[in-house]
């Protein structure tokens, strides 16, 4: 297996990265938000019908 940053082979320690470095680089990467998976935009959930006598009902 190589290593996904520089493409050295994976040391045990490490796995599945070669060196402390390059877990370091991933880690960055997803901390800077370089990594980031896109999110959908979530539609607003129509209000349910409850009691009409809720005190919590607007």
């Amino acid at each position: 297996m190589a290593c996904p940053i520089c493409n050295k082979p994976t040391e045990q320690a490490y796995r599945p990265f070669c060196s402390r470095r390059c877990a370091d680089v991933d880690l960055g990467r997803w901390m800077t938000g370089a990594y980031a998976i896109p999110a959908e935009e979530a539609e607003d959930p129509e209000p349910e019908d409850g009691p009409a006598d809720d005190p919590t009902r607007h």
